[in-house]
């Protein structure tokens, strides 16, 4: 850093100080020099950098657009708030989880900055003083959800001031081929120009190189300077199970009985699994269920004990998580497979933050597969639907509720095949939910989106089913390439011997031939493919497939062959398989050297290719028997058929989502469905949990609209 710099900084600070409010954090003569560590030791309490954030901060500060992917923990959000005070002015915060801005609010303010927040569960009063505070200067930092930029005059307000930063986080969510794709968060970059030119930064604990090419494009970052660092978690000793669902329980318990084994976190995948899973652990140590279903105090009641140590295992949706800080979580266990690496990755990394030894531990089995086939049929119709709802559509827009009556589609597969078609731009839908035609070029987005998510369902087994390290594997998926070749030496592939849930058990005589006649086919040098070499070796079916996998596996654990994953074209689709090749132990092994040689002990037999169901993809059309043939597709109720129908609470309910929608900028149908409008008006719930037991609402839809759902039912009698 020259000495320019160091004045620049300096006279920013000085500057810095006459602006800020009373209340707000003041940077004393302790930052005489104005050096970047200074900075961060005056304002923010800290000594020195971690890993990797002094290099982001220096191109934030120099105005260089950024791209950052830093695992959770890892304090990425330093990265954006040193440089907003270095740079002076406001830095503009966007985030899309409104647990997380709160969190990250209350702390920039107990450390004396100004800061303020506009979301919508906020009353509007205070969002406006917060617009007002920001346009007369006061603020360092404005947190807002990215809905907002939607609002009429919103945007046009924040241009009347430069800003000195632009972050935008979790950003994941802009990207179609990201695990957490959120339709409104991929509008941001429509909306960026107006508020240059200062720099934006792109935040993400979790974007594999595909999803971080996508965020540069939406975004329009100009050239920016790409960090992806820290993803290896040296200190957390990963092992996956394959176990029946029926036995994960007894499983968990056991591991969590040891009290150095907790504090934990256990991840399933229902409300009832978690509700039941708490309830058996509780019996031992206490423990408790946090979900979508439960109303704001009482999670945040669960938060509080748990953060607190008063409750020693959390059992948990993936509704928790993001933005908890609790250091010293020992393990982290998943009962079921979770739907990518991306999302399993974030999960497992709330284990161990303090640095001290941890452990994860992932249950799956292959009927995991079919729970994930049935979400992604549900979520992702065939396009002979989408193209039904497109072909009716027309330049002048209908009501969506006619055209849906037109089609005589079930109201719940309309809604979802309309949405993608929105989506993907096939269909405008506005405020009122009057449908009209898009453009026809939406066939190839949404198929191509449908084949990534199936993918990365299908990298989450394979990944299961790998016999390889398992950190490294996960450090070269986020494209860490270089640290992705150093084995972790505490995984259940590196360290079997260390494991504390999966067992295993001597190899039979058969299994010590099969490795015999491995190491022979393989001598004559080179790798091959496992399905290439079961068939040479096995042309008979002498042993399964699974059982010649597993064989390899344990070969690989024993460092006799080496496994990497390889792809192929065909017809114009990369094809994932597996490549086995001899190490140099390998050579030297014969009928007349003992072989340490273990198998993994399956704790349920295997059901993997025994009753494999085809596989498809968005787009391609599901094989469909002399039965869903001649199946007649169930038409919709008429509105206002349901039991305990108000008529007028459906009616008061609708005009509120119209103005709701108005305001926003979206359809209708993202406040949310008919369906879930008309159970509102049938149900009249009282209480947030109530309200989160009506179908289609969750968390998120009761801090955005609960207090205004609850205003619109008691005006009516509800």
């Amino acid at each position: 850093m020259n000495n320019s710099d160091l004045l620049r900084y300096k006279n920013i600070l000085l500057s810095k100080r006459q602006e800020l409010s009373s209340g707000s954090k003041r940077l004393t003569a302790a930052t005489p020099t104005g050096d970047l560590e200074s900075l961060l030791h005056s304002a923010f309490g800290f000594s020195t950098f971690r890993p990797n954030q002094e290099a982001v901060c220096r191109a934030a500060i120099e105005g260089r657009d950024v791209l950052l992917v830093m695992p959770t923990g890892s304090g990425k959000s330093l990265c954006y708030q040193l440089p907003g005070i270095a740079r002076g002015g406001t830095t503009l915060v966007i985030s899309p989880l409104i647990a997380l801005m709160e969190d990250q609010v209350a702390k920039l303010k107990e450390m004396g900055f100004a800061v303020e927040r506009i979301h919508s569960g906020r009353p509007r009063a205070d969002s406006r003083q917060a617009c007002l505070d920001y346009l007369s200067g006061k603020l360092q930092f404005l947190f807002i959800a990215p809905e907002r930029l939607r609002v009429a005059g919103f945007p046009d307000m924040l241009g009347k001031r430069p800003l000195s930063l632009i972050a935008i986080d979790e950003a994941h969510c802009i990207s179609q081929w990201g695990h957490d794709f959120r339709p409104d968060y991929r509008m941001l970059g429509q909306h960026l120009p107006r508020l240059r030119p200062a720099p934006v930064m792109a935040l993400t604990a979790t974007a594999t190189p595909i999803v971080q090419n996508d965020i540069a494009e939406q975004l329009r970052l100009a050239q920016p300077v790409r960090f992806v660092h820290g993803f290896r978690r040296a200190n957390i000793a990963i092992e996956v199970v394959e176990i029946a669902p029926s036995q994960r329980a007894e499983l968990a318990s056991g591991l969590l009985g040891e009290a150095e084994r907790r504090p934990a976190i256990v991840y399933t995948p229902t409300r009832k699994q978690a509700e039941g899973l708490a309830l058996q652990l509780g019996a031992n140590f206490p423990a408790a269920a946090y979900h979508a279903g439960l109303d704001a105090q009482r999670r945040q009641r669960v938060q509080e004990d748990f953060l607190k140590g008063r409750i020693e295992v959390m059992v948990a949706t993936i509704a928790f998580g993001m933005g908890i800080d609790k250091a010293d979580v020992r393990t982290v266990i998943h009962t079921a497979l979770p739907g990518s690496l991306e999302a399993y990755y974030q999960e497992l990394g709330r284990a161990g933050r303090d640095g001290a030894a941890s452990r994860a531990v992932l249950m799956h089995s292959y009927a995991d597969r079919y729970t994930h086939d049935f979400f992604f049929e549900r979520d992702y119709p065939e396009v002979s639907v989408l193209d039904e709802i497109f072909g009716r559509l027309r330049a002048e827009p209908q009501e969506k509720a006619a055209l849906q009556q037109q089609l005589r589609m079930d109201e719940e597969v309309f809604d979802r095949a309309l949405e993608k078609l929105w989506t993907h731009g096939g269909a405008v839908v506005d405020f009122a939910d009057n449908v009209s035609r898009g453009h026809d070029q939406w066939h190839a987005s949404y198929i191509a989106q449908g084949e990534q998510k199936r993918a990365q369902i299908d990298q989450m087994i394979r990944y299961a089913e790998s016999n390889q390290c398992r950190m490294a594997t996960l450090v070269r998926h986020f494209g860490d390439l270089a640290d992705g070749q150093k084995p972790c030496g505490i995984c259940d592939f590196c360290a079997p011997g260390q494991c504390a849930a999966q067992r295993f058990r001597t190899a039979t005589e058969a299994e010590h031939t099969a490795l015999l006649r491995v190491v022979a086919a393989l001598r004559s040098g080179g790798a091959k493919s496992t399905g290439k070499l079961y068939g040479e070796l096995c042309p008979n079916r002498e042993i399964s497939r699974d059982a010649f996998e597993e064989v390899l596996g344990a070969m690989a654990r024993a460092g006799l062959v080496r496994l990497l994953d390889a792809v192929f074209e065909k017809n114009g689709k990369q094809i994932p398989y597996r490549k086995v090749s001899l190490t140099r132990a390998g050579y030297a092994v014969d009928e007349r050297t003992p072989v340490e040689f273990i198998m993994k002990d399956t704790v349920a037999p295997s059901t993997k290719r025994k009753r494999k169901k085809p596989t498809v993809s968005a787009g391609r059309k599901r094989a469909s028997g002399p039965e869903t043939a001649a199946r007649p597709r169930p038409v919709a109720k008429a509105k206002g058929s349901g039991a305990g129908m108000d008529s007028r609470l459906e009616a008061a309910l609708r005009v509120w989502r119209l103005i709701e929608a108005r305001r926003r900028g979206v359809p209708a149908f993202r406040i949310f469905s008919d369906r879930t409008l008309r159970a509102l008006a049938t149900s009249r719930p009282g209480t947030a949990q109530e309200l989160l037991a009506v179908p289609g609402i969750g968390i998120s839809t009761v801090e955005k609209y609960g207090r205004d759902i609850y205003r619109v039912l008691r005006e009516n009698g509800g």
